[in-house]
Formats: C-alpha cells, structure tokens, sequence
C-alpha cells in the first residue's frame, strides 16, 4: 500500500483501540451540530470535529467496512494522486461531509454526533469512478460486478434516496453525499486551473 493510505488505516485502527479503553473520546471528537451549545460532558460542535470525526468510529464493522474500502479505492488514488495531493483530497472529502452534515441536522433541528470515514471514503469512491471508470467493482447484496462509473453512480442514487426517506436510520446519508460533492469540485478545480491570464 503507499504511504498515505497506510498510515491513514493505521490511525484508524489505532484510535478505535483507543476508543475502547477511553470510550469518552466521542463527546469530544465526533461532530455535533452547530446548534448543540451544552449537552452535558463537553457535548458541544467544535472546530476541529471537522477533522476529527472521521478517525472515530462506532463498532468493527464499521471501522473494517471504510478501512477496506479506504485500502480499495485510496491506494489506487493515492498512486494518481501523489502523496501531496491526495491528502489534500481525502480531507476536502472529510471536511466537505462534515459540513454537508452540519446543515442537514441544522435544518432537520437534529442533535445527534456524525463519526465515521465514510465522507472521505466516498470522496475516493468518486475519484475511482471518474479515474478508472471501466475497472469493474463487485457489488455485495448481490454480487453483480459493475463498471466502476456505474457503481458510483448508482451507489450516490442510493445514498440520495435512503437520505430522503429516511429510510436507514443511524447513518449519514448526506455526508456521504457531501464527500462526493467535495471531491468532484476539487477534481473540476484541478482540471480547470484557478489562474487565469490577464487581459491585455
């Protein structure tokens, strides 16, 4: 694996070892919505929870599902990317689904904390679809490969219709969504350049 993925998988897991001996580690850390001003223990939105909600997660099956798609997907972006440019990716994917959540459970009038890789894994998922559109990736319920375009395409469909609905409670459907939406504009901004040539 290259550097990066690597040593984001490690901290993962380390801080998920972390949380099991030290479980008040999510008051802090995880994302609240920017109305919670006091909810007891210091369970308030902070700054820094823009990051350090994605290095939190709530069970092993959670952890091992993002650190395997992290290794999927990441490592190959990782490799188009560089080393630079893929940090700065994956965490405009965590920050953009931060903040996609912060307005949803503000408009929603939800108090509840966000943890999880998922808004960066699926900033990756996008990148994957978009730089290897043709390599097939094999869904799990059922086990039907699919171009990887396809994929993403239908699994952002998903993400939407389950946000609208309602219909799985306990995740964050439009983080999720955010993470894509965060990486697609840096990819539109890489591609297109910010600097302009004056006129003359």
């Amino acid at each position: 694996m290259p550097p990066v993925t690597t040593a984001l998988i490690v901290a993962n897991v380390a801080v998920f070892l972390l949380q099991s001996v030290a479980p008040g580690l999510v008051v802090p850390f995880a994302l609240w919505p920017l109305a919670t001003s006091s909810l007891g223990m210091g369970a308030a939105f902070a700054p820094w929870q823009l990051v350090t909600y994605a290095f939190l997660h709530g069970g092993l099956l959670h952890l091992a599902f993002n650190m395997f798609a992290l290794y999927m997907f990441g490592s190959a972006i990782e490799h188009v990317f560089g080393t630079r440019r893929y940090v700065i990716y994956y965490f405009t994917a965590v920050v953009s689904a931060a903040i996609t959540q912060l307005i949803v459970a503000m408009l929603a009038g939800a108090v509840y904390p966000t943890i999880g890789a998922s808004g960066g894994v699926f900033g990756l998922l996008l990148a994957y679809g978009m730089y290897f559109p043709h390599n097939r990736v094999m869904l799990l319920f059922p086990p039907i490969p699919l171009p990887a375009r396809v994929f993403v395409v239908l699994y952002a469909v998903l993400e939407l219709f389950l946000g609208v609905t309602g219909s799985q409670e306990g995740v964050a459907h439009f983080a999720h969504l955010g993470g894509m939406i965060g990486g697609f504009a840096l990819l539109h901004l890489w591609r297109t350049g910010i600097r302009r040539r004056p006129l003359r």
